[in-house]
């Protein structure tokens, strides 16, 4: 070859994650700084705990229920530096996920058991798909007594038995509707059956709280209130970290599995 391909001495090679980067970069890291994002939302709009520095987000939604609260990795940095810091935050009693983009090796040493290793899956905007049926009413919440429904629906449906049984503002304040995040939920009449969230940050749409009641399962309830907050903001990407049985629906709804990310829990 006629020239060097190294750089010149002293530049600085972007591996994607420096904090100053636009989000845009990858979608990769959209989907990172929008679960970060995520992380944080809640807690701060009910005036909780939460952090957001260059290398983790974290917040604390509830005092119990092993998926209320979530910590996220936005660098691929030591998870024991990590770590170390969330402990500051989080009292020892308060469960959390710790969510990583990236292998972390053994946290079990920090109280953490391991919860699996869940996909990315990525839905680009203008996908062709047939919008999935369903007999419920997909209504999108706009009022206290429709985020107690969609509520209700998550701590039954998905189920979290620490927030059983169920009493109001568990996990969303009033305060949640004013942000990012839109809330859905699914009637059959005026009785509530499932829900989903869709969080817009940096760029994408992250789907999150979907649950359905046992009375609505098999009747294409899931995938509609998916479809719903999937589509909320039809010019973006819309990301989700998929769990084993939500995997395929959301790939009938043309969504790709794009990398495996670590998920550890401390209960």
């Amino acid at each position: 070859m006629g020239s060097s391909i190294l750089p010149p001495e002293g530049e600085h090679l972007a591996t994607g994650w420096e904090p100053e980067l636009p989000a845009a970069d990858s979608l990769v890291r959209q989907a990172v700084l929008a679960h970060a994002s995520w992380a944080v939302d809640a807690a701060q709009r009910a005036g909780r705990p939460w952090h957001d520095g260059d290398s983790w987000a974290g917040g604390i939604v509830a005092d119990r229920g092993s998926i209320t609260n979530w910590v996220v990795a936005k660098q691929p940095v030591d998870p024991n530096a990590i770590l170390t810091e969330v402990a500051a935050l989080f009292p020892p009693s308060v469960p959390y996920l710790y969510v990583s983009p990236w292998p972390t090796g053994d946290l079990r040493p920090h109280g953490l058991g391991l919860a699996g290793h869940p996909p990315l899956m990525l839905r680009l905007p203008g996908t062709a798909t047939t919008p999935p049926a369903t007999s419920l009413e997909i209504r999108r919440v706009t009022t206290a007594a429709g985020l107690e429904d969609a509520e209700r629906v998550l701590v039954e449906g998905y189920p979290l038995p620490e927030l059983q049984p169920y009493s109001p503002g568990s996990l969303y304040s009033a305060s949640f509707l004013d942000g990012p995040s839109t809330v859905f939920v699914g009637y059959d009449g005026d009785v509530p059956l499932a829900t989903a969230t869709a969080h817009t940050a940096a760029g994408v749409t992250v789907v999150e709280n979907v649950a359905v009641m046992p009375a609505a399962r098999g009747r294409g309830a899931g995938a509609s209130v998916t479809w719903a907050a999937t589509t909320h903001h039809p010019d973006q990407p819309a990301v989700l970290i998929a769990s084993d049985d939500g995997q395929p629906v959301y790939e009938r709804l043309a969504y790709l599995r794009v990398e495996r990310w670590t998920v550890w829990v401390r209960g």
